[in-house]
């Protein structure tokens, strides 16, 4: 018989914020690989808390763990939790880093292997080392590092305190698709090594890697009982089918409210077809590495472009140029809105005109006031509410949370939402205004199969009305609407 690695009885958290809708009666078996699935909200953090020992349980329940062959006792040794949501650490440490690589100063940001620590040379090192490729970026500095590259370095770190179990949450988020891949051959082949066990939380409903045996699936703050991944699959596809629809007459009754709002007296380009973006050989060089070279690129208005490319390419940081948010910007031959970069134009000139949400807005958008002022903040495109908007502006925030499916939240603190129920709130935000331009870098990045077709539809719609100009960054071609018009692929220099 099979031992329980983890068992909880009863599991009422004492801390009533924290706690889930009913206590949890959960056993984990040595050798069973295990998905925590759910809709957006459903539990699954704090089902992940009480799994680690971080929330404290009522008297009444009881969690226990059997760790062998592991002879560490501790639960933190035993158990590791890898989030993904922010590759570098601290959001606070990653611009630290990026500050110091652009201003070529490097000696203070840290290379690969000064941050894997003080490893011993063991078959397991050399194991993880060949699994992960890792010798040839050991003395690369750690901020230079693909998202495919930083979540080998992550596992490998971790693997090398030797977990018996390690947790992980959406490790497939910000990939290219070859990544994908390769991640999950390289999970596919951890699950095989003894002694370690795989729990992956996902938000995408409909993806469930093959090595996975069972998924516990969560739903409205509840532990549903543990099923196989064949049980599960085939439970989601027929409920899927009653989802779908449910789901086409709301989708509709969404597009057209969408697509009749009334436009703004003021438009930021006067004549249709007008320059929006324009970049004349653009380059972007930090000392040794390349980003982009001699790039030409013209948006005009009403155009739909969808950009893509592998990781490391140059997205983001293309995105960042026209958003205004990279120093570089003023040193390139650059025209938004039809005024060259560097004549006399603020920052707030520009951004006036542009929605915008990518990843790296999420992880550091820490203000913890109410839903409905995040959403307000994009009125002005700060962060933070400074200025008090009028009742009729506030109203059309809520109205926007409202199309996002996020409208019961308006009040509730931004922190204190799932992460799934803070990227629709910034997604809100970015809407807010009616941008001539919107910017959306991953915008489906951590929703759950329902809300990325939800929010699929809100941006076609989006894009119908007269005029609108988009530029959308996503690694999963079905997550682009219909409405793309254009392609650009940036290739990794």
């Amino acid at each position: 018989m099979k031992s329980c690695t983890i068992q909880i009885k009863k599991g009422v958290a004492r801390i009533p914020e924290v706690r889930l809708a009913e206590p949890v009666d959960l056993e984990l078996l040595d050798g069973e690989h295990v998905a925590i699935m759910g809709p957006n909200a459903s539990g699954k953090s704090l089902l992940v808390d009480m799994l680690t020992g971080k929330i404290a349980l009522q008297p009444t329940g009881s969690i226990t763990y059997d760790f062998r062959p592991s002879p560490m006792p501790e639960v933190y040794k035993n158990i590791k939790y890898i989030t993904f949501r922010d590759t570098y650490g601290s959001t606070e440490t990653n611009y630290y880093y990026q500050m110091r690589w652009n201003t070529t100063d490097h000696e203070e940001v840290p290379v690969v292997r000064e941050l894997l620590g003080d490893y011993e040379e063991s078959p397991l090192q050399r194991q993880l080392f060949d699994l992960f490729h890792i010798e040839p970026v050991l003395d690369k500095p750690i901020i230079t590092l693909s998202s495919g590259e930083m979540r080998k370095f992550q596992l490998t770190k971790i693997l090398l305190t030797h977990p018996r179990i390690v947790i992980m949450d959406n490790p497939f988020i910000g990939l290219d698709a070859e990544t994908r891949v390769q991640l999950n051959d390289l999970l596919t082949q951890l699950s095989h090594m003894e002694g370690l066990q795989i729990i992956l939380v996902l938000s995408m409903l409909d993806f469930v890697p093959d090595f996975i045996t069972h998924v516990l699936p969560m739903e409205d703050k509840k532990l549903l009982p543990k099923i196989t991944r064949e049980e599960y699959l085939l439970q989601f596809a027929k409920e899927d089918i009653i989802h779908r629809e449910k789901e086409e007459t709301a989708y509709n009754q969404i597009q057209h409210q969408i697509v009749g709002l009334p436009y703004q007296d003021e438009c930021a380009v006067a004549m249709p077809n007008a320059e929006i973006v324009r970049l004349n050989k653009v380059s972007i060089r930090y000392e040794e590495r390349t980003i982009l070279k001699e790039l030409d690129w013209t948006v005009r208005r009403g155009e739909k472009w969808a950009l893509s490319g592998a990781n490391g390419s140059g997205k983001s940081t293309l995105l960042s140029l026209v958003c205004a948010d990279n120093p570089q910007s003023y040193a390139c031959d650059i025209s938004l809105f039809g005024r060259k970069r560097g004549t006399g134009e603020s920052i707030w000139d520009i951004k006036k005109h542009i929605g915008y949400v990518s990843p790296e807005m999420h992880r550091s958008y820490l203000k913890n006031l109410p839903a409905v002022e995040i959403v307000a903040s994009g009125l002005h495109d700060t962060i933070g509410l400074y200025v008090k908007p009028r009742p009729e502006q506030f109203a059309i925030c809520q109205w926007w949370m409202e199309i996002f499916g996020v409208g019961h939240l308006t009040d509730r603190p931004f922190l204190r939402l799932s992460s799934g129920e803070q990227r629709l709130v910034l997604l809100a935000r970015a809407f807010v205004k009616d941008p001539e331009l919107l910017i959306l870098d991953e915008p489906l990045h951590g929703l759950d199969t329902y809300n990325r077709r939800r929010v699929k539809r809100v941006i076609e719609a989006f894009c119908r009305r007269k005029d609108k100009t988009m530029i959308m960054v996503t690694h999963y071609a079905e997550e682009l609407p219909s409405t793309i018009t254009h392609h650009l692929v940036l290739k990794k220099i």
